[in-house]
């Protein structure tokens, strides 16, 4: 006969019980960097995997968007800061990037609920980069990927993203597996653009322009009026060129507008309103707010210099 404590301890529970609830893991979340530690995404086919759902996270936050202008107004509300643990660069970093295509750096935090969906895939993305550096691979699948990535870090207007992307693809993928004509020239435009209107290194630009034997007639008319200065021809190629090329153009439009603004004020002592604003392509209202112009208005016309008696 079984003493109790033997038979207590032949006895098994019906069934495991915990006071935990099982953690349910976002899938683009639950990837660690490679430069962390993490080796997964060294290997191609969970690069793959990877990749897609970060598009499928992308298209449903496209999705949840609705209108076109819901979706554009999401983009440029996207307020991205950086990891101050990684000692990465902020979105509001001006000046010289670092070069090295081979540190991807972007960690976005404190974003507005709206765009949480984006911040995630622009994390993820970054994830994908470095295994894709660090397995060292060249082919379609790493062009296409960082395709994506640069498209996307343009739309929101973060350098720290697709400046490193740019140069990598050009100096490393590109050599040993071609991008297409198209794709070249895509991604060569956009290098040159960014130098030009965001870093405001025009000579660079037209390097780069001659280095890759860039032939775009609308990246040509943007260096003309970036060089002389022309804000009227700037604003007329800014409203021809992709969303993407535009959102690049974005960075040199207020110094260009400030620039027509200063012309103004040497050349005239008073100017029609309506002449102002479509040359500045800009309301009063924002003119003497957002580019603190003093001048006077007085019934549709814009005092700029008054003639003093003598």
């Amino acid at each position: 006969m079984r003493g109790r404590g033997g038979a207590r301890g032949n006895r098994t529970p019906s069934a495991p019980w915990s006071r935990l609830k099982p953690v349910d893991l976002d899938p683009l979340e639950s990837m660690g960097l490679p430069s962390k530690g993490d080796s997964r995404l060294l290997d191609f086919k969970t690069q793959e995997r990877y990749y897609t759902k970060i598009v499928e996270r992308y298209m449903t936050f496209c999705s949840d968007a609705g209108e076109r202008d819901e979706l554009l107004r999401r983009f440029a509300s996207l307020d991205i800061s950086s990891n101050a643990n990684d000692g990465l660069p902020t979105k509001s970093t001006s000046g010289i990037l670092p070069l090295d295509p081979s540190k991807p750096s972007m960690a976005p935090t404190t974003i507005p609920t709206n765009t949480k969906g984006l911040s995630d895939v622009l994390s993820a993305l970054r994830k994908l980069r470095e295994g894709i550096v660090a397995s060292k691979r060249a082919d379609d699948f790493a062009i296409q990927a960082y395709l994506f990535c640069i498209r996307l870090s343009v739309l929101v207007k973060h350098p720290e993203s697709y400046h490193p992307a740019i140069l990598h693809l050009l100096r490393r993928i590109q050599p040993l597996h071609s991008m297409t004509s198209v794709e070249m020239s895509e991604v060569v435009g956009y290098l040159v653009l960014d130098t030009a209107c965001r870093r405001n290194n025009l000579a660079e630009a037209f390097a780069i322009r001659y280095k890759y034997r860039l032939r775009d007639s609308k990246v040509d008319g943007v260096l003309d009026a970036l060089t002389h200065d022309n804000y009227v021809e700037f604003n007329r190629l800014k409203k021809r060129v992709d969303g993407h090329k535009a959102k690049l153009l974005e960075y040199a439009e207020e110094g260009m507008r400030k620039h027509l603004l200063k012309c103004f004020g040497r050349a005239y002592l008073s100017v029609e309103l309506d002449f102002l604003e479509i040359c500045a392509d800009s309301k009063w209202a924002n003119l003497t707010v957002q580019d603190g112009v003093g001048w006077e208005l007085d019934d549709g016309k814009v005092v700029i210099r008054k003639v003093r008696a003598r």
